[in-house]
């Protein structure tokens, strides 16, 4: 994450987080509720709050510990024993420095990893591999933006009020986190969020630094996933702890970010017919899938093939249906290539990756590979599997 140093940067930085945990990524039990001892702020409108974090003193660099609690993958989504320190809980140190460069050091239960951003490049170490990712940054995308003025109140307003359209959300809750005063806001989706119940966003109240974050499934007080401070200092931050720690022996995977997604496009065909029109394969597109009526269905090129994606539902409940011819490989491979448990589709044996926030299923069928996928449970993903045949 970054953190911002200028007063309208502060203010997107806290609406953005909120939104992004939303659509959509635990301490001490007494600093998860809010409710433990420690120095909290004093009670004040949402509006105000946010503006308080806004004007906060220059960020110079912060130092914390941190844990991660993430229990996205329940028992029996993964192949028994597999696993991956990017889908375990464990605890970690988090540097970051005033002009964005960040360090993050985090030991799960399923090995180390190491994420380290110097202005132009991320890296990713997963222990268990042995494997280091890198990844370029744009300028854009890893510069401030906007300049230092001031965000107007009533600017202030208007954002939190669109929000207000799409999402439920809280005042600002005076709240301890990591021994610092808080507020602690929650938001949930109005209308269906499908298997997404709320997310909630923790920030230091004097320096405007976010200190927690969480994403909810729904019906659970417990978090899904969640990244907190359980210490934390502000102040300048050395080179020295912001240098990736060497790993010589690990293989390097360079990700080029303009090939990802590069050869796959949506196009302006639409409908059920005109998209039928352009596939050599018959379109499994019925006018419901478990209970969800069908909204939308689309033509897609995948480097020169054509595939379909259609919507069912509407809001955060919706699934979508990825439809291809299985002999083109141009775009890549599918859940049906990788490790996960089975499951039987009508005779065919499909594969699932089932998540406390969603579910995906793949299958292939007369030469055609088709991808369902929404944040809902399995058994919903899996009657829209069979309600294609």
């Amino acid at each position: 994450m970054r953190l911002p140093s200028t007063p309208r940067n502060r203010i997107y930085a806290i609406v953005a987080t909120v939104a992004v945990l939303a659509a959509g990524g635990g301490i001490a039990q007494a600093a998860l509720d809010g409710s433990g001892s420690g120095p909290k702020p004093p009670d004040r409108p949402l509006a105000q709050a946010v503006l308080t974090a806004m004007q906060a003193p220059k960020f110079e660099g912060v130092t914390a510990r941190i844990r991660l609690t993430n229990n996205l993958l329940p028992a029996g989504s993964l192949p028994k024993g597999a696993s991956s320190p990017l889908a375990a809980s464990g605890d970690g140190r988090l540097w970051l420095s005033a002009d964005h460069r960040v360090r993050l050091d985090l030991h799960t239960t399923a090995g180390d990893i190491q994420l380290v951003y110097d202005g132009k490049r991320a890296s990713l170490y997963d222990q268990a591999s042995n494997t280091t990712y890198t990844i370029p940054v744009s300028g854009a995308a890893a510069s401030p933006a906007g300049g230092g003025s001031r965000l107007p109140f009533g600017d202030l307003q208007q954002g939190l009020g669109a929000l207000l359209r799409f999402w439920n959300i809280s005042g600002a809750k005076p709240t301890t986190t990591a021994g610092r005063p808080t507020y602690t806001v929650r938001i949930s989706p109005k209308d269906d969020g499908g298997l997404l119940g709320a997310a909630e966003l923790a920030w230091d109240a004097e320096r405007g630094v976010p200190l927690r974050a969480a994403v909810y499934a729904q019906g659970s007080s417990d978090p899904v996933v969640e990244i907190a401070a359980t210490k934390v200092s502000f102040g300048p931050v050395e080179d020295s702890d912001l240098a990736a720690t060497p790993h010589p022996d690990a293989k390097t995977m360079n990700v080029n970010p303009d090939q990802l997604g590069a050869d796959t496009h949506m196009t302006n065909v639409s409908g059920v017919a005109a998209v039928q029109r352009r596939l050599d394969f018959t379109l499994a597109a019925p006018a419901q899938l478990a209970g969800l009526s069908r909204k939308q269905v689309a033509l897609v090129d995948l480097a020169g093939a054509k595939g379909a994606v259609s919507v069912y539902g509407d809001g955060l409940g919706t699934i979508a249906v990825f439809q291809y011819r299985t002999t083109d490989k141009r775009h890549g491979s599918s859940l049906s290539d990788l490790n996960l448990p089975e499951v039987n589709i009508d005779g065919r044996t499909g594969k699932e990756l089932a998540t406390a926030l969603g579910t995906a299923v793949a299958f292939e069928r007369n030469g055609v590979s088709y991808l369902v996928a929404g944040l809902v449970p399995p058994i919903a993903a899996e009657n829209a599997a069979r309600g294609l045949g």
